[in-house]
């Protein structure tokens, strides 16, 4: 969506929040993917507990709810640089519930992605329908853009993204349009993407494709009350009944009808609403979307709330709702309740029953209590009731005073606002209470309202007014935080939650921060006796820092002594000579078998230290980092070692280099080398070289040891391939490189002849006698990439 009205909304969050100095920028594809939030332990005063919230800066839309591979994935309209709207990004964060959230780098950025990155909906294209695929997973593909849509897709399960044809828009519609949401519709066997657009008034544009990148225009709907962020899903009447299709806007406002696979009809004109907050981009309830790919045939939906801020953040998202839909007198209805996965955060409960409430603050069963992240459940006779309203006050204040009231109003006949008819005679309540967030629901979700507040005092109780009311049951369940239960930038398969012993430890863009003042470390969950672990290690301030395994054996790098060293309490176990820098990442291998360790250095094949000790069999894995500061990622067990025969030991001349799942990843802005210290004259060269952002990627051969002189043979995305040196561009070959496409590259090079083949085909023969002989290595140019298989012969 683009906010309307947002000067007055951007005055409100001013009064309340100190705005960070930082303004919105775009970024570059050197530093893609970006993680730029300080630490916080989700806290801050109006902070939810178990509502999501990015840990800096803006948050609109809710964008692309997904299921991937086990995970669910949260997109979302965002500055991560400001507390306003401005220079919008696409946030991320994952699941492994639906609960429990944790913050991932950004996934679309201005700067590295084009267009401007405006609301939308996303996929997984399990049958490859697309053809974007290039691994063993299947892409998940986002639509954003205005005025026409563009598309995004990544194969690396979310973590970075690349934009379709360079950001061409697949779709063309006259200003104003906006929000694309697209989905599968089986019985056509195609896809339909839903947008919203206003020329000739509010509507929903509907269009079909069999690939994701190709559509046809079917159908128009329109309807006055329809604004922003269409959906437009089936849901079956009852549980087991007929499939209606449900059409909403932003606001929550929909009409249920049918659709063909290109049009689609309503019920009815005159429009429901399917929550009954202050559903506007200045409330708490707006932009909802339902999630793609859901396993079990649940519809689950979550929704932006506006009202949610604090010192360093604005903006959150509503707790998943599933959705129904159930026959009532006056018609069908949408009906939203909590997600059953609420459950993992629910400690020990305490229920009442059969109670009668007179507004004796003595005879109050929640007299005494205190809470800033509960569930309340309660069902009254209200068919029976002499009192006028009843109900829940919330953040009681030592002087009576409540920050929130959720009342039944019997004469209205509406739960908080809202119209609810008694069933039964009996009126049944659920309330989600978090420390800036309350979601009411009531009669098992036939109506939904969500509202924000501002809880400073945490009471809790019930009240009536005119009367008394039967209280049937009355449930209190605190409710756990839901964060800090993953790893948000620290890429590992070590099982956690992961525990700092020492020292302080934060998240960067890198990976896992560490600072101590002496021995500090950082411990996962999972355990270990035989085994091969890695991680790569740069050190900054720090005089040491390694890996931990066994729960005591630490294996390090350390700058001062200019050494790799394994060690346990008590003992230095062996140390080696070695080339150790601070500002880049080394790469760490220990292979542990018995009593017997081998330890490796930056991919060199050749172990450092053999030696063998007894003193622990077996215990958990880590991360260590000793008197100062130092950055730690890619901590794996048993993980391939980056596929090269190259051999030698392999230093950086520019750029960042790490060790992904068995490839090498480099990002630069400018040119950045990674450098065998073998050296080589006549041979074959190749690799499977991937553009992940940006411009190049490359082989480089005859290289000087700080790369001044060498050759380059690079795959560019701006759409060729060149044979280079510095000083003379040697021959350039024009061709189609397509970012996230894996490419491989071959050099052969016999005296001052030098040939290049792309994917087989010789595309560059050339001649050239600068350099006779040099060190092996690796090129990224002006963006991210990930070089595998290189070999030479």
């Amino acid at each position: 969506m683009r906010v309307r009205g947002l000067p007055v909304l951007v005055l409100l969050v001013a009064i309340v929040v100190v705005v960070p100095g930082r303004p919105a920028a775009a970024g570059v594809a050197g530093d893609y993917p970006e993680f730029p939030y300080a630490p916080t332990a989700y806290d801050e005063p109006h902070r939810g507990r178990f509502h999501f919230s990015p840990p800096g800066g803006w948050m609109n839309d809710v964008n692309a709810p997904l299921y991937a591979d086990g995970v669910y994935h949260l997109f979302f309209q965002h500055n991560p640089h400001g507390l306003q709207w401005d220079t919008m990004h696409w946030g991320h964060a994952t699941s492994p519930d639906l609960v429990h959230w944790t913050q991932r780098p950004i996934a679309l950025e201005p700067g590295v992605h084009p267009g401007n990155l405006f609301s939308g909906g996303g996929v997984v294209d399990t049958a490859n329908t697309s053809g974007l695929r290039t691994g063993d997973r299947a892409p998940i593909v986002v639509f954003t853009g205005t005025d026409g849509v563009s598309v995004a897709y990544s194969n690396d399960g979310g973590e970075t993204f690349q934009p379709y044809d360079h950001g061409r828009k697949v779709i063309t519609m006259p200003a104003e349009s906006r929000d694309p949401k697209v989905f599968w519709h089986e019985p056509t066997r195609r896809w339909v993407m839903v947008v919203w657009s206003g020329a000739g008034g509010n509507a929903a544009h509907l269009y079909t494709s069999p690939d994701l990148l190709t559509w046809t225009f079917r159908s128009r709907y329109a309807a006055d009350w329809l604004f922003e962020c269409p959906d437009l899903f089936p849901l079956r009447a009852d549980g087991n009944g007929a499939t209606k299709w449900i059409l909403n806007d932003a606001s929550g406002e929909y009409v249920v009808g049918s659709f063909d696979g290109a049009t689609f009809r309503a019920d009815s004109p005159a429009p429901k609403r399917m929550d009954e907050g202050d559903t506007r981009f200045d409330g708490s309830y707006y932009a909802g979307l339902t999630f793609s790919n859901l396993p079990g045939g649940r519809t689950v939906q979550m929704a932006w709330m506006p009202g949610n801020h604090g010192s360093v953040w604005t903006g959150s998202a509503t707790f998943p709702a599933e959705l129904g839909l159930r026959t009532y007198p006056d018609g069908l209805r949408v009906t939203r309740t909590p997600v059953a996965e609420l459950d993992s955060l629910r400690a020990p409960a305490t229920q009442w029953a059969g109670r009668t409430l007179t507004g004796d603050p003595a005879a109050d069963p929640l007299r005494d209590v205190a809470a800033d992240a509960y569930e309340l459940s309660a069902e009254f006779e209200a068919g029976t009731a002499t009192a006028s309203r009843f109900g829940f006050r919330l953040g009681v204040r030592p002087d009576g005073a409540a920050t929130r009231e959720v009342a039944y109003d019997r004469a209205a006949g509406t739960l908080d606002g809202a119209v609810l008819p008694a069933e039964d005679g009996r009126i049944r309540v659920r309330l989600l209470v978090d420390r800036g967030q309350v979601e009411t629901f009531g009669n098992d979700g036939r109506v939904s309202v969500t509202r924000t507040a501002a809880f400073d005092d945490f009471g809790v109780r019930t009240f009536t007014e005119g009367g008394s009311v039967r209280l049937v049951s009355l449930r209190f369940t605190p409710l756990r935080p839901a964060w800090g239960a993953g790893e948000p930038t620290l890429r590992t398969d070590v099982t956690g939650p992961w525990r700092a012993d020492g020292g302080e430890w934060t998240d960067t863009a890198d990976g896992k921060r560490g600072e101590a003042a002496g021995d500090g470390f950082y411990l996962g969950a999972a355990t270990g006796t035989d085994f091969t672990y890695d991680a790569d290690v740069r050190l900054d301030t720090a005089t040491a820092a390694g890996i931990t395994f066994r729960g005591r054996y630490t294996l390090n790098v350390d700058a001062a002594a200019g050494v790799m060293k394994l060690w346990r309490p008590g003992r230095d176990i062996a140390t080696a000579a070695a080339p150790v820098a601070r500002g880049r990442f080394h790469h760490l291998r220990v292979v542990a078998q018995g009593n017997r360790f081998r330890a490796y250095l930056d991919h060199n094949g050749t172990a450092l230290i053999d030696a063998t000790d007894d003193a622990y069999a077996s215990g958990a894995f880590g991360l260590n980092v000793f008197h100062g500061a130092a950055v730690l990622q890619n901590a794996r067990i048993g993980a391939a070692p980056w596929g090269q025969d190259v051999g030698g030991t392999w230093t950086p001349a520019g750029g960042t280099w790490t060790t992904p799942s068995g490839a090498l990843a480099g990002r630069r802005t400018g040119d950045g080398f990674y450098l065998s210290d073998r050296t080589g004259r006549d041979f074959t060269y190749e690799a499977r070289l991937r553009v992940v952002a940006g411009r190049a990627a490359g082989l480089t051969f005859r290289a000087t040891p700080d790369a001044s002189g060498h050759y380059t043979a690079n795959i560019d995305t701006d759409g060729y391939v060149k044979l280079w040196r510095p000083g003379r561009d040697i021959a350039v070959h024009p061709v189609a490189v397509v970012p996230g496409r894996t490419y491989r590259l071959r050099v052969v090079a016999a005296g001052p002849q030098l040939e290049v083949a792309l994917d087989g085909s010789v595309v560059i023969r050339a001649t050239d006698d600068a350099y006779a002989e040099g060190r092996f290595g690796v090129n990224v140019f002006d963006g991210s990439c990930l070089i595998e298989d290189v070999t030479v012969r």
